[in-house]
């Protein structure tokens, strides 16, 4: 008898974990397919994929699941999923995180918003939206995230066993890493408990996903002859929010000596200054505040700030935005502003 759900023509029960790196959906994925080779007697196949291997860059993580007596010959990226798994909110900025969604499709995002807000963002008429903080339940236990959203997925997934992914939890960690084992199975446990789980019917219009494999901007026939560098290299278009794992620097004008200790370790130049006069009238570069599209949260200016002026919060979504102070940019894609 077949212990799993849904299964598509292949036979397969398929998994995409939708994360950026740094936040272990790589190892999330190789957790939950060991746990359905071990725990359960399926048979299972995990791969990630993945650019640079740096910290803050997408990074899928795809989980297939199938009987013992089917075999796994399918080693492509998986574009149809039945469960997606969205490890950081910022991902919707870029990457289309539910394409290829069937109507009945089960969702886990992590974040603290409601539900409504974060299905209009997806723009999710159907299907089976879940909702967890597992970034929150992370800080608290001091451990990653992944290990909350694990929990998470063993709520939505009926045929896995929470107590395999136990056996699993501690057999990850307790040789090279025992002091985690407890903390780790705290994390999972609230991630199962805690999750929020909202259902929206299918109706008889609703449709699949279509997948949509994105296309690179150049190619044979759109690419300039003679390799031109069309524009000089720059980032000033690049929005790095989505390296961020729950903190940012706040800033509080009052209290800052505009010591510029923080501009000089800041590794991506995040503070913007203004030229003004001081009070014996000598023109003096003065901290106006922190461009949050550059900030990937190390909070090395924390540390440094001497005045106090700079502290960690937990990001809440949307704010960063609103109190942002952008860069000027008065040269740019070769022309002037």
């Amino acid at each position: 008898m077949s212990i799993l759900t849904h299964t598509n023509r292949l036979g397969f029960f398929e998994i995409r974990l939708e994360s950026i790196g740094g936040l272990g959906a790589n190892l999330a994925g190789k957790m939950l397919a060991e746990t359905g080779v071990l725990g359960l007697g399926l048979n299972a196949s995990n791969f990630s994929s993945y650019g640079s291997e740096k910290k803050g860059s997408p990074v899928k993580s795809f989980v297939r699941f199938c009987e013992p007596e089917v075999d796994i010959r399918d080693h492509s990226p998986i574009e149809q999923p039945h469960v997606v798994g969205i490890f950081h909110e910022t991902l919707y900025k870029t990457v289309n995180v539910i394409s290829g969604l069937p109507a009945d499709g089960i969702v886990v995002v992590n974040s603290t918003r409601p539900a409504e807000e974060i299905r209009a963002d997806l723009g999710l008429v159907s299907g089976t939206l879940a909702v967890v903080d597992a970034m929150g339940i992370a800080l608290e236990e001091r451990t990653k995230l992944n290990t909350s959203m694990l929990g998470a997925l063993f709520r939505v997934c009926d045929f896995l066993d929470p107590e395999a992914m136990r056996s699993v939890i501690r057999s990850t960690f307790e040789k090279k890493n025992p002091q985690l084992v407890e903390p780790n199975l705290r994390t999972f446990n609230r991630g199962f408990e805690e999750m929020e789980l909202h259902v929206y019917p299918v109706t008889d219009d609703a449709q699949d996903r279509v997948f949509e494999r994105p296309q690179p901007m150049l190619g044979y026939e759109t690419q300039l002859l003679g390799g031109v560098i069309a524009t000089q290299g720059n980032s000033m278009t690049r929005d790095v929010s989505g390296s961020r794992q729950g903190y940012v620097p706040e800033y509080e004008a009052d209290k800052c000596t505009h010591c510029a200790k923080c501009d000089s370790i800041c590794p991506d130049y995040c503070f913007v200054w203004e030229e003004q006069a001081d009070k014996r009238g000598r023109m003096m570069p003065f901290l106006q505040g922190i461009d949050y599209q550059y900030c990937k949260g190390c909070l090395k200016c924390v540390d440094i700030c001497p005045s106090g002026a700079l502290s960690s919060r937990r990001e809440q979504w949307g704010w960063a935005e609103q109190h942002r102070v952008a860069h000027q940019f008065p040269v740019y894609e070769g022309g002037r502003a």
